[in-house]
């Protein structure tokens, strides 16, 4: 039996991720409490973090990981501030 081909299985990742990503988006909308809305944002920053990887694999475009890390950066500085403001009493 012979392997599915490279191109293919990276797309076949990047429609899974892309799913997964748009379910989760899901539990951002309708999450009933603060925290649930929070978990469903880090979820979805992961998603998203792993497509762009996956992008600049299939592409072979290396800026694609700068802008992977950068948007991972961002990502966790709005957890930080998610988190604070919670902390401090915010909506439950």
């Amino acid at each position: 039996m012979n392997p599915l081909p490279v191109p293919l299985m990276l797309d076949l990742m990047l429609a899974f991720l892309l799913g997964s990503s748009l379910l989760s988006l899901v539990r951002v909308v309708i999450g009933p409490t603060a925290a649930d809305r929070m978990i469903g944002l880090n979820l979805v920053s992961g998603q998203i973090l792993a497509l762009l990887v996956l992008l600049a694999v299939r592409g072979g475009h290396g800026i694609y990981l700068d802008v992977a890390l950068v948007y991972d950066i961002f990502g966790f500085v709005g957890l930080l501030a998610i988190t604070y403001y919670l902390q401090r009493g915010g909506e439950e």
